[in-house]
């Protein structure tokens, strides 16, 4: 009587440990052999470590100082609540004569200003009128003992005032406006508060008296520009409802549209009367002390932080690396 193990129709099925390649056990990580190779690799780990944190160094001592300068501001209040209610109680008398009355939208002023605070338009005439192109673009490093900044020789040239910047076309010596937006733009924050409602306006540079001078400068001129627009609005809507109050007999629409005239005048009288008429100054700009960056600390400590752990991957990749030629050399050997 034959074996059953034996015989071709019985023959035993491969074991799982029979598939698996020569030199490899198992999937599992041998932690004592992880230890051992990372233990016999110290040097290299400490050398890429040291390598990391001096590159680190380096650099963090090679950023300049950033100086950060903001102003708290608060939304001032809104001088349009009577001719809103003028015009809502007298907007139906009015059409029914066919008069269009202008609109009394309910928008905020603040959240006006403060996209106006960034738009091209704005800040272009805001860097021309204070001719900071230079300090915006060009600025190298600020000097603490005068207080004075030193600009790059290769972009500006201080004794003659000119731009000597290589750049390709169409790009010219000087910034374009866009250019100096977008380098505003870098520098500039603008931030409401959820639950205050309160407006911060801050704004980086490499001197801090340049900083809290450009902040003063932008919520002077964001407060003349709305005002100076809300005073031209003004004096247009007056001479419309003139010309409306001139050519209708209605005596009704003639009262209504003198009560419309004088709600007008008083927004422009208030408008000239009050400096800071969207934003009110509670904590105004001040010189900042201490840099709000780099932090130097942080940087060392991350370039430190990196460099091990590329030091770790090194000697890993080198040492299974090794061990996957042996392996493949075992094998060419075997066959």
């Amino acid at each position: 009587m034959s074996d059953k193990n034996n015989s071709p129709m019985f023959r035993q099925a491969p074991q799982p440990s029979d598939l698996v390649p020569y030199g490899y056990d198992d999937d599992e990580i041998d932690l004592k052999e992880l230890f051992l190779v990372l233990w016999a690799g110290k040097w290299v780990i400490a050398g890429i470590t040291a390598l990391g944190g001096a590159i680190a160094v380096v650099v963090a001592l090679s950023l300049p100082n950033i100086y950060t300068s903001s102003a708290l501001l608060a939304p001032a209040e809104s001088s349009n609540g009577g001719m809103s209610a003028l015009m809502k109680q007298y907007g139906g008398l009015a059409s029914l004569a066919g008069v269009s009355l202008p609109g009394g939208g309910d928008s905020s002023k603040a959240a006006l200003a403060m996209e106006l605070m960034k738009s091209r338009a704005f800040l272009g005439e805001f860097i021309e009128r204070h001719d900071i192109l230079p300090e915006l673009m060009a600025a190298e490093s600020w000097d603490a003992a005068t207080g004075g900044l030193r600009f790059d020789d290769s972009l500006y040239d201080v004794e003659s005032g000119a731009w000597v910047r290589d750049v390709d076309p169409p790009k010219q010596p000087k910034p374009s406006s866009q250019e100096a937006h977008e380098a505003f733009i870098d520098v500039l924050s603008v931030s409401e508060g959820k639950d205050t409602g309160f407006v911060t306006v801050s704004v980086e540079h490499l001197s801090p008296i340049t900083a809290q001078t450009w902040v003063t400068w932008l919520v002077d001129d964001i407060n003349q520009a709305v005002r100076d627009q809300d005073v031209a609005e003004a004096n247009r809507s007056i001479d419309y409802l003139k010309d409306q109050a001139a050519t209708t007999a209605l005596a009704e629409l003639q009262s209504v549209f003198f009560e419309l005239i004088q709600s007008q005048t008083e927004t422009v009288m208030l408008a000239q009367v009050r400096p800071e008429y969207v934003f009110k100054t509670i904590d105004p700009a001040v010189v900042p002390e201490q840099k709000s960056k780099p932090n130097r600390a942080l940087i060392c400590v991350l370039g430190t932080l990196l460099g091990g752990m590329l030091g770790v991957l090194v000697v890993l990749v080198r040492h299974y690396a090794l061990k996957s030629e042996e392996v493949v050399g075992r094998e060419s050997q075997l066959s």
